[in-house]
């Protein structure tokens, strides 16, 4: 009975040490059965001592008392299960504890495997994400988020004024990468193993630079050229999925390819109204009145169902509605002649992707600028500053450490000063928060040295 309850206790502590992290882990019965299903009691207890930052494995190795050895073919045994982070740079290995997402949940269904009872998995981490909304709540909380829309770029008026930037676009992103790797979606694979999964491509999840690097060596991807990325892209386009790339400028590590039926992103948007849940692009979905026909294709192709079609006299009659859930209505009254239909967008939930430009066929969807512009982290740094400061996380990300007493001690000092309404009213002072987060972020490079090139 001790040992049970010894081992049931390594999986809390797990789950508290992943709820200290960014997006979050809320406790649940259901959670821990995950932690049980892909980590081994001894696992979890190791998993649970090492920093959510990139850490050199000789570093690790003195914290823990543990050879560097020993603990090397340890740790790269969890990075392949999935498990962590194992990054490389000039013959160094750096280790990190990955959160849920993006993070193992991803790293369980980038691929097919074996080792593990993938359905049962599956079928925990549904539940988990949908029996109730913390866990939707805890990864997005605040405005700073882990993905943004990417608007299609043949979506975009070829005659507008505004600047389109590289890293708007998911061409350049993919022709600038120094290495692609492609892996399965990892909604859509979990999805299919709940028997839930729609038909769109699977193999279509791009992992870029750094991250593609560590993807291909731990096998979770498989290497492309550019080519092939974009005829990816293409092909993903095709089948009306949305591109949602990493919320940042410069070195951005992935662009999936999404559905608004599988995705975990759409789905807290969708089932949760959490509609920050995606960032939005620069663009917003504008109306041709002249040419559009009333068809409906742009609602039903719309990932989050911000478009729906209306009359224009504003007559409904939902008894006349078409078939299933979609968002066209009929308006013609008995012996009426036919009304003039039109696609509306609702503007706060129209994450400017462009997918309805694509269904179009009469040229009656067009994209302008949103009117004001979207704020893009320059880097992961950046990144995560921001989402540390918005979601009362600086000082579990700062003071990062878990068998260091000094930065337990200094975490819950930072952490009573975050929680203060002095330092609650200096963060909404955009000239202090600017210097602050610089601050952090200056202090992020330097404590990861030469590995931090890679982010920036």
């Amino acid at each position: 009975m001790g040992h049970a309850v010894n081992t049931d206790r390594r999986y809390q502590l797990l789950q508290q040490r992943l709820d200290r992290q960014l997006t979050g882990a809320p406790d649940s019965p259901t959670f821990r059965k995950v932690l049980a299903l892909l980590f081994s009691p001894d696992d979890a207890e190791l998993a649970a001592e090492i920093p959510s930052t990139p850490t050199p494995l000789a570093a690790i190795s003195r914290r823990l008392g543990i050879g560097a050895d020993e603990l090397g073919d340890r740790l790269d045994a969890m990075a392949r299960r999935g498990l962590l982070f194992d990054l490389e740079l000039n013959g160094t290995r750096y280790f990190a504890l990955p959160p849920v997402v993006i993070g193992f949940f991803e790293f369980t269904f980038m691929r097919a495997r074996d080792d593990v009872p993938m359905a049962e998995v599956a079928r925990l981490f549904d539940q988990y994400m949908h029996e109730n909304d913390r866990f939707a709540r805890s990864v997005f909380a605040g405005t700073t988020q882990l993905g943004r829309a990417l608007a299609r770029e043949e979506a975009l008026p070829p005659d507008d004024h505004t600047e389109v930037l590289d890293w708007e676009r998911a061409s350049r992103i993919v022709r600038s990468a120094p290495t692609v790797g492609v892996s399965l979606c990892v909604c859509r694979h979990a999805k299919s193993h709940l028997g839930e999964a729609c038909d769109r491509p699977q193999r279509c999840c791009l992992s870029l630079g750094f991250a593609a690097d560590s993807m291909i060596r731990l096998g979770n991807a498989e290497r492309v050229n550019s080519d092939e990325a974009i005829r990816i892209l293409q092909e993903a386009k095709d089948a009306g999925l949305m591109q949602t790339g990493d919320n940042v400028r410069r070195k951005p590590s992935f662009i999936c390819n999404c559905c608004g039926c599988c995705c975990g992103m759409i789905d807290a948007i969708k089932t949760f109204d959490l509609r920050g849940a995606i960032v939005t692009s620069n663009w917003i979905m504008d109306v041709d009145r002249t040419r559009c026909k009333g068809c409906g294709k742009c609602a039903e192709a719309c990932p989050v169902g911000a478009i729906r079609v209306v009359a224009l006299e504003g007559q409904e009659k939902p008894e006349e509605e078409s078939e299933g859930d979609s968002p066209v209505f009929a308006s013609r009254k008995p012996g009426q002649s036919p009304a003039k239909r039109l696609a509306v967008v609702d503007e706060a939930l129209c994450l400017g992707c462009g997918v309805c430009h694509g269904a179009c066929k009469t040229g009656g969807v067009t994209m302008k600028p949103r009117p004001q512009r979207v704020l893009t982290p320059e880097s992961v740094f950046d990144r995560m500053a921001l989402m540390a400061v918005e979601r009362g996380k600086l000082a579990e990300t700062i003071f990062d450490d878990p068998q260091r007493l000094s930065h337990r001690a200094l975490g819950r000092l930072v952490g009573l000063l975050e929680r203060s309404p002095v330092f609650k009213r200096a963060m909404a002072i955009r000239p202090v928060r600017s210097a602050f987060l610089r601050g952090i972020v200056a202090g992020a490079k330097r404590s990861t040295g030469e590995l931090g090139e890679m982010f920036l």
